[in-house]
């Protein structure tokens, strides 16, 4: 009897401990917060690492929300990764209720496919009776509906692409400070003689590898390509390109600055996957490359709280649009994208991650995210903050969207991208020739599509 009143305590102390255990574990997720009835919305998006500019405004709306709404305990759930690597990782959080947040960034080449595997919450319900969407602009919220036309996600950025370049290497290079190329060839030529004038500085850099993504697809290869007046898809016919001239034209100039001319970074820099942020972070601005094709965000960088804070930004860089091919009309191009945050099926919050949304949403949160990551805002009365109007390079990163296309609304736009990388690298590294990266592209498009499917 004695032994089995000792044993009878020993599990009551137990018991005990893992109570008080359990206690301490909810008033911490709670941070605090000694309502029960606290919701937590985990919210998801592409970290990238120590100089973040999401988590930088996603910290301060956290602090914000949480003092206005006792209800909610928001968890910032990054998944630090490349490109590529996010959305294959999204994708598989997104299948179970046990792993999938309540806020997802969603790319919008991506959420036609996403919200056609069942992943996403349709948002027509939501928006329906929010007055605020009216506030969008109607041609970035077309980045946001499925197939079906319904809407999956609200916009939060979108962005334009062009030529960055080093003003201190254009002056030894005796180009113009305000250097507008009408051409592929002015680009060459400006190139050619920052080479002359310093050959340890690297002339033009681009994304070239797989490894990279759809930067390499679309910063690079598409931007080409649109130059040449062709397009990938043709949108009334649901055909895919697997013909035209641009293709191997786009190639090529990958070819001639690559390999012929020897105007890129060395591969041991150009087919890494830290490439964008030793490029657009450490070189670009300290004058070690004169002249990057890349996007508009990049302005955050620059600017206070970025990964490389300038006193004088457009003292220091300028900022051109990509000319077409031959200095036809429209006479420059640029590809824009954007991000949006969508409700996973699978997210067991669906009405308060839309009051988060919402919430991140608003005229000022949007004009907030826009300045500090360096992006374009998606909401027109957020475009006239006077602090979002006054920031660097906003007007000529604006103008670019004057002639401005979008990837393909398709499902197998994913899978063709991955065919455009493979291309781009192998044209790149010089392991094939364009010639032969495109006979390589066309039987991959055509098996991916169907050959009924190009032209």
């Amino acid at each position: 009897m004695r032994k089995i009143k000792i044993i009878t305590l020993i599990i009551l102390s137990v018991l005990v401990f893992l109570g008080a255990c359990s206690n301490d574990k909810s008033s911490s997720s709670n941070k605090g917060n000694s309502n029960s009835d606290t919701t937590e919305i985990k919210i998801t998006w592409r970290g990238t690492g120590e100089n973040d500019n999401i988590r930088r405004y996603l910290e301060e709306f956290e602090s914000e929300f949480e003092a206005e709404n006792s209800d909610i305990d928001i968890v910032l759930s990054p998944i630090i990764a490349s490109e590529g690597d996010y959305f294959s990782k999204v994708a598989l959080s997104l299948q179970s209720k046990d792993t999938a947040p309540d806020i997802v960034s969603e790319d919008t080449f991506m959420l036609s496919s996403d919200a056609n595997a069942g992943y996403l919450k349709n948002l027509d319900k939501y928006v329906s009776s929010w007055d605020e969407w009216d506030q969008f602009i109607e041609n970035i919220k077309n980045g946001v509906l499925g197939e079906d036309g319904s809407v999956y996600a609200i916009p939060t950025t979108t962005d334009s692409r062009g030529l960055w370049f080093n003003k201190k290497v254009f002056e030894d290079a005796r180009l113009p400070l305000d250097w507008q190329p009408k051409s592929w060839e002015d680009i060459l030529e400006a190139a050619k003689k920052i080479k002359e004038s310093n050959p340890d500085v690297i002339p033009l850099a681009m994304n070239v590898a797989k490894v990279n993504g759809e930067a390499t697809s679309m910063q690079t290869f598409e931007m080409l390509l649109y130059g040449t007046g062709e397009t990938l898809f043709n949108n009334e016919t649901g055909k895919w390109n697997v013909n035209g001239q641009g293709l191997l034209d786009s190639l090529t100039f990958i070819d001639e600055v690559m390999n012929k001319e020897k105007l890129g970074p060395s591969l041991s820099i150009a087919l890494t996957s830290n490439y964008g942020s030793v490029i657009t972070q450490d070189l670009l601005p300290n004058g070690g490359v004169g002249i990057v094709l890349d996007g508009s965000w990049n302005i955050g960088n620059y600017l206070e709280g970025g990964a490389v804070p300038l006193e004088d930004p457009e003292a220091v860089l300028g900022f051109a649009s990509m000319p077409t091919q031959n200095g036809q009309e429209p006479g420059t191009v640029t590809m824009s994208g954007g991000w949006g945050w969508a409700i996973p099926a699978n997210s067991k919050n669906h009405d308060k991650a839309w009051k988060v949304i919402q919430a991140m949403s608003t005229m000022d949160s949007q004009a907030k995210r826009a300045i500090i990551e360096g992006v374009l805002t998606v909401r027109e009365d957020s475009a006239q903050s006077p602090d979002y109007v006054q920031r660097p390079f906003i007007e000529s990163a604006t103008k670019a969207l004057e002639n401005s296309y979008f990837r393909p609304k398709s499902d197998l736009y994913p899978n063709v991208s991955i065919e455009i990388q493979n291309a781009v690298e192998a044209v790149a590294s010089g392991s094939m020739t364009p010639k032969e990266a495109l006979k390589n592209y066309k039987q991959a498009v055509i098996e991916i599509v169907g050959k009924e499917n190009t032209y």
